[in-house]
């Protein structure tokens, strides 16, 4: 007898997205998806699908030079789908159609959004669209002032709205290859209204939705927000203020205007937007140091909840604040008055653990594959930074990007789906219910 297999809330989320992706990269493989009027292999509109569902940004072509304007359209709606949670959108149509949401619904919608409970899903929606609308809206009207004097009405409105959903999603697609093919957003390095309105818009992007709405239900009482937002938004400032002096002390050979202004930019983006204003390839590439803190900070990404990919702020407070109870000599892990439960720093463990397990994997094929590329010298920092941008849905590259194998494109597009479901919630879809194991007898092992 076969074991008719169950459709769990994680099943769920798995298979939609893989099911957004896949008609995602039949849309982009028809003729009229590319400015050449020619299909698009099948690898590039694939990889491009993913990318933009799981709001990456690492291309294979210029988003402006190679696709369409229908094919850019695809992108968009792919990106904003991916970033707010297809289920988010699906949730939308049923209460839009006037059906009710069963507990079925709710459950499918808090796995979506990695909701701590069911109740409140309906409202959380809502809050989800409405605050989705006003940001992305508010940004493209901002960017207007500058893409509109650049570009004409036409073009500067539509590349304002891209933009704005891009960063907003912290996907990372542009379309300023109308000034220079996989330039991003270099050519406004000092402009105040880019490299101050995209940042703020990853970090909204990527604070996450329950955030959100602690902050409007209890507006600017500090004390009386969750200990998940204080936590994500105290990680998150000194995510930003670090790197940003860091970044300021290392790129010394800016004006010291479009210094702190790309300092800024650059501290925020690789919390996994994948937009850059300075160089990352070229003779007058970003320093090591700023390399280096780059791939940290793609490692950590943006917090639970949200747009944005890498481990979460929240994990990486568990498990800072795990190490400081430990040096303290506190059975429990403590902050602002409360414990954490063990539970959760177990599960942050878990998680980094699995993390680093696909990207050290990943490294290792993609060096295998590439060790013979003619097209591009591949050197290990190379292959670090695209892993690490990938599985943390940034999409920043060196550029190596372009020039890779078909083995290599499907590394990068398991790992950027990975990062997207997230890998813990991916290895969670293939286990099946099993009867409850006997408890084995317990025996310690030497730790350090």
């Amino acid at each position: 007898m076969q074991r008719k297999i169950r459709m769990t809330p994680v099943r769920l989320l798995v298979l939609g997205y893989l099911a957004i992706i896949l008609l995602g990269s039949v849309l982009l493989v028809l003729p009229f998806a590319t400015k050449s009027g020619e299909c698009a292999p099948y690898m590039d509109a694939l990889f491009t699908s993913v990318s933009a569902s799981c709001v990456t940004g690492l291309v294979l072509h210029d988003t402006y030079t190679y696709w369409s304007t229908f094919g850019q359209i695809v992108i968009l709606i792919l990106i904003q789908t991916g970033g707010i949670g297809f289920m988010t959108v699906v949730f939308a149509f049923w209460r839009l159609g006037g059906k009710k949401i069963g507990l079925k619904g709710r459950t499918y919608m808090q796995e979506s959004v990695n909701a701590p409970m069911v109740g409140g899903m309906a409202k959380l929606t809502s809050t989800i669209l409405l605050g989705t609308l006003i940001f992305e809206g508010l940004g493209a009207f901002i960017l207007c002032f500058r893409f509109v004097p650049d570009f004409g009405w036409g073009l500067g409105i539509y590349f304002s709205v891209f933009l704005a959903v891009s960063a907003f999603c912290n996907a990372g697609f542009d379309l300023m290859g109308i000034n220079e093919q996989f330039s991003s957003l270099t050519a406004y390095s000092g402009d105040p209204i880019v490299c101050l309105v995209v940042p703020l818009l990853i970090i909204v992007g990527g604070l996450g939705f329950f955030v959100w709405k602690d902050i409007k239900d209890n507006k600017l009482h500090f004390h009386k927000y969750t200990l998940h937002t204080k936590l994500v938004l105290i990680t998150t400032g000194l995510l930003i203020l670090i790197p940003t002096l860091i970044i300021l002390l290392a790129e010394h050979d800016l004006p010291w205007g479009e210094r702190i202004l790309s300092s800024f930019f650059t501290a925020v983006s690789p919390r996994t937007a994948g937009f850059n204003v300075l160089p990352l390839n070229g003779a007058l590439r970003i320093k090591e140091v700023t390399l280096f803190l780059t791939i940290l900070l793609m490692f950590v990404g943006g917090s639970s909840g949200s747009t944005a990919g890498g481990i979460k702020t929240s994990t990486l407070a568990a498990l800072m604040l795990s190490a400081f109870s430990l040096l303290r000599g506190k059975r429990s892990v403590e902050c602002f008055g409360r414990r954490i439960d063990e539970e959760n720093v177990k599960s942050a463990v878990q998680f980094v653990i699995i993390y680093l397990c696909f990207a050290v994997l990943s490294i290792v094929l993609i060096c295998l594959f590439e060790e013979d590329n003619t097209l591009y010298d591949v050197t290990l920092t190379d292959v670090v930074f695209e892993v690490f941008s990938a599985i943390g849905t940034v999409g920043l590259t060196l550029g190596m990007t372009p020039y890779l194998s078909i083995g290599s494109e499907i590394v990068l597009s398991l790992l950027m789906y990975l990062g997207r479901v997230g890998c813990l919630t991916f290895m969670l879809s293939l286990r099946t219910p099993n009867a409850p194991a006997a408890v084995l007898p317990l025996e310690k092992v030497r730790i350090g």
